[in-house]
């Protein structure tokens, strides 16, 4: 089956749900109350352990099998314009974050503040920015519109490219 990178994760998510589905119901009918006196037989809800144990591990198969076949994709795919793997992309893009984070607090710092007063103390402490504000400014942008690019490149590659997968 041919497909993209978010079709082959949505495909993941399903046989997933399936999978905590059927746990799910396995955990409500895997025993049973019957009160003294009561016909067991009755009360018995449907179950067929042999069967839910197979359908688990087949499902478990096929998650592992699709998972190796989202990594192998993911680690030999090169994004367009970054000259990095998918998988290398799933790294660089929270590490743009966070730089736009800490860049950030740093462009909006101010140059000289005064720090908390001690009281028992007259001298008056204050902090100052040990770096240039405008460059911190500059570089929060140059790493606003890095991290732009490489989120739509990677979108891209994930709506666009197509890989064979087996089931």
């Amino acid at each position: 089956m041919l497909v993209t990178s978010k079709e082959a994760n949505k495909l993941l998510q399903q046989f997933e749900q399936e999978h905590r589905a059927l746990i799910t119901k396995e955990h409500e009918i895997k025993s049973f109350l019957a009160a003294v006196g009561e016909d067991v037989e009755s009360c018995r809800p449907e179950y067929d352990y042999e069967a839910v144990q197979k359908e688990l591990s087949r499902l478990e198969e096929t998650i592992i099998n699709l998972k190796h076949q989202i990594n192998k994709f993911n680690t030999e795919t090169i994004v367009d314009g970054f000259d990095k793997t998918i998988d290398e992309m799933l790294v660089y893009i929270p590490m743009l974050t966070r730089r736009k984070e800490k860049l950030n607090g740093m462009k909006n710092a101010m140059a000289k503040t005064r720090e908390s007063v001690n009281m028992r103390s007259t001298i008056i402490d204050y902090r100052y920015a040990n770096y240039d504000l405008k460059k911190a400014a500059d570089d929060y942008d140059s790493v606003t519109e890095e991290l732009s690019k490489a989120q739509i490149a990677l979108d891209t590659v994930n709506v666009t490219k197509k890989f064979e997968v087996e089931l």
